[in-house]
């Protein structure tokens, strides 16, 4: 075990995503406003360039009106996602600090606007020109003019905790399987959840997901290492470890969250042909969640089919809720379109028959931006709740649909400080954002992750040389 170039660093953060490159550039900002001595060192287990995990493929959408104020009712429909489970401390620590960090990243050259989300209405969302990339390349720029140094193709391996029971450094592993110890009074953990551990998927999502596809390049290095390195440390669980954010992707496509949107407007299809999903239940953001579980865990071979009419063609702007770069399937009749799909075509042909003879409303109410209440006659089974109008339109169109895993529920608990919190209390010294914190149950409350990677992120970074500094310990 050797001490290398490493040593001294009084801060650690494990992970380069948005909530690692925040608490990085908010402490080496906090050490500067303090002028102490604290050097910051960020390590990252994947190379340069595949770096930043979810984030660098990430649209990155967020949950405000502006990028000055939060969107109304934010708080309430954090906490209803979840069932009312997320701790109202930390939503609403969340709720305040948004628009200072959103007004931070403007500082250091991230640009926001608002762009039409998919095709339907919602909560209003504001999105970085460029995506998680700007925030990515930004941060970092920041961060090593602030005197950061980043360590790409660098493992955290174990916490090193001191006879007092505080953070007195953390182990890693680069190169040939070369290891050593950072030390360190204060760790950041921002290296992401478990949605690329197939073992631990299987623990604690059940049979089958660990067959759940990726939904970037960057889902792959969310391995779970910071989990439990926590755990084994005294760290607490916190969230649902059986819950996940998964999106209806195109297994076809070789894109990064390849998502096929329009599926409210037409039917999904099982590999028998039949319906088992109401397409109209809610808006996209409502409903794509629990479309893409009940497709990969109650679905005859994990696989489904969006089938939709010409009459996609007529509403505006559809092309931005379909992210495939491969075209749909398309024919001229019903049974051709089942045969290319593999589907019996008798099958699709009586359940299209049995929608379309339900459509019985005026398609003139239809309207793609909201939940327009056009909904199939009593009968239908299961009901369309709204969109429903016939297929009966050729060309016939068809998106083959799986489940792509964002990222997963459970993780680490963490207070609204970003302190980690053992049986007694916080870890002195080990704080944790992003993914990796256990705080969402339930469903994923839409547009939010990435608001809170940067919020708690920047928190954290800033909490750890304020505690620092304040303790007197040597910074």
């Amino acid at each position: 075990m050797t001490h290398g170039s490493f040593a001294g660093a009084t801060v650690v953060v494990v992970g380069s995503g948005a909530a690692g490159l925040s608490a990085a550039l908010a402490a080496a900002e906090a050490a500067g406003v303090r002028r102490t001595s604290c050097r910051v060192v960020l390590i990252e287990r994947a190379e340069k360039g595949a770096h930043g995990g979810n984030t660098r493929w990430s649209p990155s959408y967020m949950r405000m009106a502006a990028p000055d104020r939060i969107a109304p009712g934010f708080e309430a429909d954090v906490r209803a996602a979840s069932g009312g489970r997320t701790e109202e401390a930390y939503v609403r620590r969340l709720a305040a600090d948004a628009p200072a960090t959103i007004a931070w990243l403007e500082r250091h050259g991230v640009a926001f606007h608002r762009p039409v989300y998919y095709l339907s209405e919602g909560p209003p969302r504001i999105q970085p020109v460029g995506g998680g990339i700007a925030i990515l390349e930004r941060l970092e720029e920041a961060a090593l003019l602030a005197g950061v140094a980043i360590r790409y193709g660098v493992a955290a391996v174990r916490l090193v905790v001191g006879c007092d029971g505080a953070i007195a450094g953390i182990e890693v592993r680069s190169g040939a399987g070369r290891r050593e110890i950072i030390a360190a009074r204060a760790v950041v953990l921002a290296c992401g959840g478990f949605a690329g551990n197939a073992e631990m998927l299987a623990q604690h999502l059940g049979e089958g997901a660990a067959s759940l596809k990726l939904i970037s390049p960057g889902t792959a290095f969310n391995t779970g290492d910071g989990i439990r390195m926590a755990l084994a440390a005294g760290a607490q669980g916190g969230g649902d470890w059986s819950g996940m954010h998964a999106e209806p992707v195109d297994p076809r496509s070789r894109g990064p969250a390849p998502v096929v949107l329009v599926y409210p407007y037409g039917i999904v299809v099982d590999r028998a042909g039949r319906r088992f999903f109401d397409e109209g239940a809610g808006l996209v953001h409502e409903t794509w969640e629990r479309l893409a579980r009940t497709i990969h865990f109650a679905t005859p071979g994990r696989i489904a089919y969006a089938i939709l009419d010409a009459r996609l063609h007529g509403i505006a702007g559809w092309e931005r809720a379909v992210r495939s770069e491969v075209p749909p399937c398309r024919a001229a009749s019903i049974a051709e379109l089942a045969e290319l799909l593999g589907i019996p075509a008798g099958a699709l042909q009586e359940t299209i028959a049995s929608y379309n003879a339900a459509a019985t409303g005026n398609p003139a109410r239809f309207d793609a931006a909201r939940a327009d209440g056009l909904a199939a006659a009593a009968g239908l089974s299961p009901p369309k709740s709204s969109w429903c109008r016939a297929l009966d339109e050729p060309p016939y169109l068809a998106w083959p649909l799986v489940a792509a895993i964002a990222y997963t529920f459970g993780g680490i608990a963490t207070n609204a400080e970003a302190e980690v919190l053992g049986v007694g209390g916080p870890i002195r010294g080990l704080y944790a954002a992003g993914e990796i914190t256990g705080h969402f149950h339930g469903t994923a409350p839409n547009a939010v992750a990435m608001l809170r990677a940067l919020v708690f992120g920047r928190a954290a970074g800033s909490r750890a040389v304020a505690v620092l500094a304040g303790s007197g310990t040597a910074t």
